[in-house]
């Protein structure tokens, strides 16, 4: 019952793959047609208004300390949840991490 070839990644990326195909067929046969004229469909709508396009320069200045913030606190959270208690001087370097983090925390939001 074990070696069923139907259970091999080969065969079942195959009828996986074969079935997405079908689904795909299918499902196109129901789809919109593509319009011939696209010049109206690939405009930006403003709600009929002429759109004045402009570009947007992203600015990440203020996710970064959010993203150390977490990555510390996770680093911490696994140190914390890794460190076996019976030993003394692995617990005491835990402590000392975990102090440097909150400084490091705490200087990373001053304002």
């Amino acid at each position: 019952m074990s070696n069923i070839v139907i259970f091999s990644p080969l065969v079942t990326f195959i009828i996986t793959f074969l079935c997405v195909a079908i689904l795909a067929k299918v499902c196109a046969l129901f789809a919109a047609g593509a319009r011939k004229d696209q010049t109206e469909a690939k405009k930006a709508y403003a709600c009929g208004e002429d759109f004045k396009g402009h570009f947007i320069q992203p600015d990440y200045s203020q996710f970064f300390p959010f993203a150390f913030f977490f990555t510390i606190l996770h680093v911490v959270a696994l140190v914390i949840a890794t460190v076996p208690p019976e030993t003394m001087e692995i617990l005491a370097m835990a402590i000392v991490y975990v102090t440097a983090a909150i400084i490091g925390l705490l200087i990373l939001l001053k304002k």
